[in-house]
């Protein structure tokens, strides 16, 4: 098991430390469900299980194929998206990769803002990768149905969102049902064993971790036409902070979650963060293009995380953990320093692999839960990114026991409302935040 001090304090309770962590190459930290049960739900009488998509972009699209290729039971049965056309589009194309495996007719791919219910009523394993903001409130209802989960990252948005997740999980635990976190990294033979060195103290004691995911913007960046204002904004999910959370929580999350495991799951006692929007750039959405959060922790180690979306810049995607007797590059399976070593073992795709454990553990009765490393990882980019939004300081305690919420609600958002930002006359949006006036937190 995992060995540390933690933190005392109240909010540190919300994120227990789990006592069952398998070891190195097998999850990294994932712990199966210890609930007596029955056997857990597929289709009755049959091995076949079937997964329904909510999102139709290529996240969802690839959750599903990986799934189908990691099980050959699987049959994808239901897809859903706000727009209806494209997951009849994403439904063909799984078709053409995998005939056999595709069950999903036309009357089971739906559109709108309902469209997910038909989706688990009609999945024993429901696949949630869509706009960010709706992950908790998907979760939600589909443990509350009895169904399995796969969520992909981020897992909610806000800390708020972050609650509902944590319940939802509690809540999947009591019933014995899968949660599996989109974080793979936790899948990976070659990261899994980089990080158990660092957690067995082949790199000494850590000093500093640096984080880096900086790299060109993600979705459109020019205005789609004919559309209305609020069907641009959630069809490109990634330009609207309110639809995404912005990109520490929807794209750093990746790097801090391999820094929280390595760091024996101890979240950060708190943090500071600066971003803002590159003013030569005017693209499409109201996010930020630029973010650095440095965290502290009780013992005095400082993670430096840093993100970016700009055009024609220096790009690197990198985790480097550094240790009094040296430093170790989970990425690329290596470590340096006084015990040298570089990983060679087999290193299958974690992002099947997390697919074959998952889809394997629900047909053991033993269903994989993630929930308190998708939570607690989620909420250190949240906190993140708050801190850049506000230009304050953020501690975990405050993160943890906020009920802030990027308005509005998700079970509020409909297809006629009015959008949360709007562009002026030349079609430039507002910057969402304004550092050292906006305020979340406090």
């Amino acid at each position: 098991m995992f060995q540390g001090s933690r933190p005392k304090n109240a909010a540190d309770a919300a994120f227990p430390m789990r006592r069952d962590f398998l070891r190195a190459a097998a999850v990294g930290g994932v712990a199966a469900a210890t609930l007596p049960l029955a056997r857990s739900a597929h289709a009755a009488g049959s091995d076949v299980i079937r997964v329904g998509m909510i999102g139709a972009g290529g996240r969802c699209a690839g959750a599903a194929a990986d799934a189908m290729e990691a099980d050959a039971s699987v049959r994808l049965a239901a897809v859903s998206d706000l727009f209806r056309d494209r997951a009849v589009g994403k439904r063909d194309a799984l078709k053409r990769a995998k005939p056999e495996q595709v069950i999903a007719d036309d009357d089971r791919c739906f559109g709108g803002i309902d469209g997910y219910k038909h989706v688990i009523e009609a999945s024993d394993v429901v696949l949630i990768a869509c706009a960010a903001k709706f992950h908790p409130m998907y979760v939600k209802a589909a443990v509350a149905a009895g169904k399995h989960v796969f969520c992909e990252k981020p897992h909610a948005i806000d800390p708020a969102g972050i609650k509902a997740v944590q319940q939802a999980c509690e809540e999947a635990r009591h019933k014995n049902l899968g949660v599996l976190s989109g974080l793979q990294s936790r899948f990976s033979a070659s990261i899994s064993e980089t990080i158990q060195r660092v957690i067995d103290g082949q790199i000494g004691d850590i000093v500093a971790i640096e984080e880096n995911f900086i790299r060109g913007p993600y979705g459109s960046i020019q205005r789609p036409k004919d559309l209305r204002e609020l069907e641009v904004q959630y069809g490109n999910q990634y330009r609207f902070s309110w639809l995404c959370g912005d990109d520490v929580t929807q794209s750093l999350v990746h790097n801090l979650d391999r820094a929280t495991w390595a760091m024996k799951e101890t979240p950060p006692a708190r943090c500071h963060g600066l971003g803002g929007r590159s003013s030569s750039q005017h693209l499409l959405g109201d996010v930020f293009d630029h973010h650095s959060v440095v965290y502290h922790y009780a013992n005095g180690v400082r993670l430096y995380a840093l993100c970016r979306t700009t055009l024609n810049c220096y790009n690197e995607t990198s985790s480097v953990i550094m240790g009094s007797k040296g430093t170790a590059l989970p990425l690329a399976g290596r470590i340096t320093g006084e015990k040298p070593w570089k990983f060679e073992g087999p290193n299958p795709n974690p992002y099947v692999e997390e697919h074959r454990q998952f889809l394997k553990s629900i047909r053991e009765g033993k269903p994989i839960n993630c929930g308190e490393y998708m939570a607690r990882s989620t909420l250190v980019a949240i906190m993140g990114q708050l801190s850049c939004y506000s230009g304050k300081e953020v501690t975990w305690q405050q993160a943890s026991s906020s009920d802030f919420f990027f308005p509005p609600k998700a079970e509020d958002c409909t297809w006629e409302m009015e959008p949360p930002t709007k562009p002026d006359e030349q079609g430039i949006y507002p910057v969402c935040a304004t550092p050292g006036f906006s305020k979340n937190i406090a």
